[in-house]
């Protein structure tokens, strides 16, 4: 896929994002669900060695193509890596998915309601690394738990100050503002998250598009206008905590909105299933995700 297929698929293409993007401080927790428990390294290396094993695993899975999974977010030591013998954003592209990295470095402690993005000094670097290995785009991720306008303004305005350095490296950022789904105000900070997010979209210079990565809202349709705003490439969920069968229901009453799942993909996997059992559960997975998000309910 050349970088206009790549745009194409991730504009109008049916299925869903996969998120394999879980780093340093998620990984035991990832490796946990997946059956291998944390006394089964001694060091970071081979913690991240392990994880690694395991992505490579879903990506070389025959469940995991282009069919119905249209990218796949990562985290930069899985990109810096390799799977079937090439690098990892090369493997994907050969089975038509569309590479993401992860570029985030965690999340300053919570003011205002929310937590901001920690700075990337070395962000351009990694931009500029990350295109030459045939990467598209980018991920963000932000967390917004209480209805402060003001704390949500300044998650927003920082996404989109990123989301432009990103845009002018040749990438499409995926803006990830997150509503924690625990949140007692979480339909108001909702409401909020789309004002904040439809003045900054207004506001943007030139013609480039970005792509959104939302909770689910509490209201369905409620994020209606951004799917539908000429500056938004595709709109997608996160699971945010749900269990798949609760995260694709809630997903099924938004139109136009595709899953970006991590979790919820990853739930039924485990490190002791047969190639066999490994591909029909992963398979499975899929089929559920991506009927979520090409069928919708009424």
């Amino acid at each position: 896929m050349q970088y206009q297929d790549m745009m194409n698929k991730i504009a109008s293409g049916a299925g869903f994002i996969a998120a394999l993007d879980q780093s340093g401080g998620s990984t035991p927790k990832a490796l946990k669900g997946y059956g291998v428990d944390e006394g089964a390294w001694s060091s970071e290396e081979e913690m991240f060695g392990l994880i690694h094993q395991m992505r490579t695993r879903i990506i070389t899975s025959p469940a995991f193509s282009g069919d119905k999974v249209l990218g796949a977010i990562l985290f930069e030591r899985t990109m810096d890596g390799t799977a079937d013998g090439k690098s990892v954003p090369a493997a994907l592209i050969e089975r038509g998915v569309v590479p993401f990295i992860k570029i985030d470095k965690g999340l300053e402690d919570e003011k205002d309601g929310v937590q901001v993005l920690k700075p990337m000094p070395e962000l351009d670097v990694l931009l500029k690394r990350s295109k030459a290995l045939g990467v598209f785009g980018t991920k963000e991720r932000s967390v917004i738990n209480l209805a402060n306008r003001a704390g949500i303004a300044s998650v927003v305005k920082q996404q989109f100050e990123v989301g432009q350095q990103v845009l002018a490296a040749g990438l499409v950022p995926i803006i990830e503002p997150e509503v924690n789904i625990k949140s007692p105000e979480r339909a108001a900070a909702d409401q909020i998250l789309l004002e904040e997010l439809l003045k900054a979209l207004d506001a943007m210079p030139g013609t480039n598009r970005v792509m959104l990565k939302l909770s689910l809202p509490v209201q369905s349709g409620l994020f209606d206008p951004l799917v539908k705003h000429p500056r938004v490439l595709r709109v997608v969920a996160l699971s945010g905590g749900y269990k798949r069968p609760e995260a694709c229901v809630e997903l099924a009453k938004n139109k136009g909105i595709i899953a970006s799942f991590s979790r919820a993909l990853l739930e039924d996997l485990r490190y002791q299933m047969s190639d066999d059992e490994f591909n029909a559960a992963l398979a499975s997975a899929i089929d559920e995700i991506f009927v979520a998000s090409t069928v919708k309910t009424a």
